[in-house]
């Protein structure tokens, strides 16, 4: 059991700081807002001499390696109005949306003179306001998918082993225990591949595509493990589920499907807590710190559940347990689609159709548009249906 904890707080640890994000320091927010102005004035005369593809480029400069890059974006996004960076981005993609359109010259500064006008007012507040801290919507995220993970990965590793215990096959635990070392060493790989993936896009339209592909991919997982949650919420479910996997592997005899049992406990953890982390970075506005503090938190209650647990000072009621984290995977799953969609509308990969006077909630991943909107609602109006039919399922059950 202590080997076993030392392997979880190791894979803990190390899944996540292989990819802690840097965060650049900014210039001055004026001196940021007068570089963008100069550089869309650029683009208009660019576009004016005949030159689209010079021109689109230009513009792009001025959202992805400035607004962006330098700092503005996400600093207005966590201390002012997530909708006035809303609406910069959508007149940023309507100025290039003049210019593909063969518009007027004057229509492509109109744009730009929109951007500005937002820029302008944000800028003069950030110089009034000072950029003050939020981001508790960042830290309660992070610190809620590392509990849910974290104890799924307790609850099936030390139901294995407690479960070889009691069938009398002690010879099987240096097995899992391998087998769990293994699943660490693949966490970190994981973590490698995607800082390195992001850190080969560092700026422009390449890694928007890269952070929303990830976001829906995170999505993908969320919902699949929302779904073999809900199915585990009868304790029974779950003595099963367990008891199954260890048996299989027992009555044939084959230790090394009892390892990948182990290895895939450890490794589906890790592997969803980099996806669910990154996804988290993507979208963290800049409160990193936060993450890292709700991270941080996380690892003290688990700490704190782990040594309850292992001492059987605590039993955690599984159906509550499973209802409550498959419900919060789900909410994950509605709001990084609406943050991953998003992420690929500034990549240019889909389009962008504003709903006027529609807020902005960015911690639920939700935006004034209707490719963000309607993938949420279809969503959503699943999951009414599924959790209908399972409870017309049980009624007509326990009728017969």
């Amino acid at each position: 059991m202590r080997k076993i904890r030392n392997v979880f707080w190791v894979w803990l640890v190390g899944v996540l700081l292989l990819f802690s994000p840097q965060v650049d320091a900014a210039q001055t927010w004026e001196q940021i807002g007068e570089h963008i102005r100069s550089t869309l004035s650029e683009a208009v005369q660019i576009y004016r001499a005949g030159d689209v593809d010079g021109a689109k480029k230009k513009v792009n400069d001025a959202y992805y390696a400035i607004y962006e890059k330098d700092g503005l974006e996400m600093t207005i996004r966590r201390t002012i109005s997530a909708k006035d960076v809303g609406l910069t981005e959508y007149h940023f993609n309507q100025m290039k949306r003049v210019m593909i359109d063969g518009g007027t010259p004057e229509a492509a500064q109109a744009e730009a003179d929109k951007v500005m006008e937002i820029i302008d007012r944000d800028v003069a507040l950030l110089m009034h306001k000072g950029t003050e801290q939020g981001g508790w919507a960042s830290f309660w995220a992070a610190f809620l998918i590392l509990i849910r993970e974290g104890v799924e990965a307790i609850l099936v590793l030390v139901a294995i082993i407690a479960y070889l215990a009691r069938a009398g096959r002690p010879e099987y635990l240096s097995t899992v225990y391998n087998w769990a070392i293994a699943a660490v060493a693949a966490s970190f790989a994981s973590a490698y591949l995607f800082s390195t993936a992001l850190d080969g896009a560092a700026s422009g339209a390449s890694r928007e595509i890269i952070e929303g592909a990830t976001a829906l991919f995170a999505v993908v997982v969320l919902l699949a493990t929302s779904a073999w949650m809900g199915g585990k919420a009868d304790a029974a479910e779950w003595k099963k589920y367990i008891e199954g996997m260890v048996n299989t592997t027992i009555s044939t005899g084959k230790m090394r499907a009892l390892g990948l049992a182990a290895f895939l406990a450890v490794y589906r953890e890790g592997a969803e807590v980099i996806l669910f982390y990154q996804a988290l970075f993507n979208n963290a506005f800049g409160d990193v710190d936060m993450i890292w503090l709700g991270f941080a938190t996380g690892c003290a209650v688990l700490a704190i559940l782990f040594f309850l647990i292992q001492h059987g000072a605590l039993r955690i009621p599984l159906r509550p347990f499973f209802l409550v984290t498959s419900a919060l995977m789900f909410l994950l799953a509605v709001t990084f689609t609406g943050s991953g969609i998003e992420e690929l509308q500034e990549g240019e990969v889909i389009s962008m159709t504003r709903i006027e006077g529609f807020p902005t909630i960015d911690v639920l991943g939700i935006y004034p548009t209707y490719e963000t909107l309607i993938p949420q609602r279809i969503l959503i109006a699943i999951a009414v249906i599924m959790v209908l039919y399972k409870k017309r399922q049980s009624a007509g059950g326990s009728v017969v």
